[in-house]
């Protein structure tokens, strides 16, 4: 068993992974939204959908956990 089993069957959560993202990888109409704003934070499930994009890493792990999922820093 590796480690992300491990911690997914010691918690009884599905592992999701929190990374940055740079807002200039995203589409034009989401940077337009974005003044400023320079990275966000995209939280995948394990089979690699993006679930969320937020501003803020904490933001990304309360939302994980609130979902009742286990958050794991991705680089």
């Amino acid at each position: 068993m590796d480690v992300k089993q491990d911690l997914a069957q010691a918690t009884g959560r599905p592992i999701v992974y929190v990374r940055p993202v740079k807002v200039d990888e995203l589409p034009e109409e989401m940077r337009a939204q974005l003044d400023g704003v320079t990275t966000l934070y995209a939280v995948h499930s394990t089979e690699g959908e993006r679930l969320a994009l937020v501003r803020d890493r904490k933001l990304a792990f309360f939302l994980a956990r609130q979902n009742e999922m286990e958050p794991v820093t991705v680089h």
